[in-house]
């Protein structure tokens, strides 16, 4: 076990973390929001509403005149600026290396993120296929063209900096953070789903669907990714899952309400977040059961016992 056991390596005292979170927030929000604010700028200038009416609908990027996979490439901007500056903070801050925060290790195990991202999508097909079923008239063809294999590049181009950057601050840096604070697994596991799902809560479902409603959903999904963070002692096999989810969505089924909006294969006319939560409870249970056949996991009793500094971290895999 090495991933939360060396979180007590190099310095760990709590104002660190907060001048790298909140740096981080600062750094994704200024630097990362410069080509958008270009773009409004530009706009603005022959359309002086244009700040208006962004402000109604902020996720609408198209009022810009930009195609959703531009829009796309903005959104995920601010995260590659943080991921960057989480990159170059780590060492000056917590004294150790950012590779520390996927497995407590200098490697990343490729093979458990491609697996886990294979599964999830096998999972979310089968979902989505089912739905369409039972469920046919909710759901239109949307785009059949050649676009979609432009899309389907630009979402697996941009998608893992957007998916890794959240992976490696929870599952990673905070869930490690916490580890030192309550030196167990639970803890860190139960907050870390909390803080996702609330970093969640200005995202265009909660305003479609209410705080309370749509909030169970994103701590489930911070749950899941979770316990495969600590069933496979590292974030590699989150990161694909997460990867994998919002790929899928980009290429396969968007909605109105969607924070990830694109020219989707199929569009959804109709939510129905309790029965989407349902299904979600039924894909993490199905994703962990499989993976850990493939992956042999075989530490189920991951969130008794205490968590103690790793000797020396070496994985070999």
């Amino acid at each position: 076990m090495n991933h939360l056991e060396s979180s007590f390596i190099g310095k760990n005292a709590f104002w660190r973390y907060f001048v790298m979170l909140i740096t981080v927030f600062v750094a994704t929000n200024t630097i990362g929001a410069i080509p958008l604010l270009l773009g409004i700028g530009i706009k603005s200038v022959n359309d002086p509403e244009i700040i208006e009416r962004l402000s109604a609908d902020s996720g609408n990027l198209s009022q810009l005149g930009f195609d959703a996979n531009m829009s796309l490439a903005l959104n995920v901007f601010p995260f590659i600026v943080g991921l960057a500056a989480f990159i170059l903070l780590m060492k000056p801050l917590n004294d150790r290396s950012w590779k520390m925060v996927i497995n407590g290790t200098d490697s990343f195990r490729w093979k458990r993120f491609f697996i886990s991202a294979l599964v999830w999508i096998f999972l979310s097909t089968v979902y989505l296929f089912v739905f369409i079923r039972m469920d046919p008239f909710n759901f239109s063809l949307n785009n059949t063209s050649s676009s979609i294999l432009i899309l389907a590049l630009v979402s697996m181009l941009l998608i893992p900096f957007q998916a890794s950057f959240e992976e490696i601050i929870f599952r990673g840096y905070l869930m490690q953070g916490f580890t030192v604070i309550f030196r167990n697994r639970f803890f860190p596991l139960i907050i870390t789903a909390l803080l996702f799902g609330l970093m969640h809560g200005l995202n265009p479902e909660v305003k479609a669907f209410g705080f309370w409603v749509m909030m169970p959903q994103y701590i489930l999904f911070g749950l899941i990714f979770g316990l495969i963070t600590l069933l496979d002692d590292g974030i590699e096999a989150a990161m694909g899952a997460h990867t994998a989810n919002n790929v899928f969505l980009l290429i396969m089924n968007t909605n109105e309400s969607s924070a990830l909006q694109s020219d989707a294969l199929y569009v959804q006319h109709t939510i129905y977040p309790w029965v989407e939560f349902a299904a979600l409870f039924i894909m993490g249970f199905l994703a962990i059961m499989i993976l850990k056949r493939l992956f042999k996991w075989n530490n189920l009793s991951f969130l008794s016992g205490s968590v103690e500094k790793a000797d020396t971290p070496d994985h070999i895999s």
